[in-house]
């Protein structure tokens, strides 16, 4: 069970990337899982909830800042399938997503000091920080370059794998 991610039913699933870890990262081609409304872009192509990026064709490099709760597990899923892209997440290591969609299949992650404000849907940034702390999770090699070098303050780890 994937519930560690899930939020209460009082707290809303719709948190904008903070516009400074996008930037660091460079371009991106997909947003899968972008908001309606957003003050900045994070990807050339969005797909938002009216859209179902599930469904749709991933192409390029993608960022994914999936919604936190029940549905997580499937975006994780097609990131690793895509192989591409560079997924935000809670740090929660030990939970059944880590173990089936990044610890086989991710080149890199990133674990980010402190913990991160995530802005509105209007781009105002909350009073609070995250409930958690936050990592970066690359698939492919220049993902994990681009996350080694992107100057975020955190700690990078290669994800290395049994051949």
């Amino acid at each position: 069970m994937d519930s560690s991610f899930d939020r209460s039913a009082n707290s809303k699933t719709e948190w904008l990337t903070p516009p400074n870890i996008i930037q660091a990262l460079g371009e991106f081609d997909l947003d899968p899982c972008a908001p309606i409304i957003r003050p900045w872009d994070t990807a050339t192509q969005h797909y938002t909830v009216e859209d179902d990026g599930l469904i749709k064709e991933w192409v390029g490099r993608v960022w994914c800042n999936p919604p936190y709760g029940n549905e997580m597990g499937k975006w994780l899923q097609r990131m690793a399938q895509h192989g591409d892209g560079i997924a935000l997440l809670f740090a929660r290591t030990d939970t059944g997503i880590f173990f089936r969609h990044i610890w086989p299949v991710a080149s890199g992650i990133m674990f980010l000091r402190g913990r991160l404000v995530f802005h509105h849907v209007d781009g105002s940034k909350p009073t609070n920080g995250a409930g958690a702390p936050s990592c970066l999770i690359a698939y492919g090699e220049r993902n994990a370059e681009a996350l080694r070098d992107s100057g975020l303050d955190g700690k990078f780890l290669v994800i290395e794998h049994n051949t």
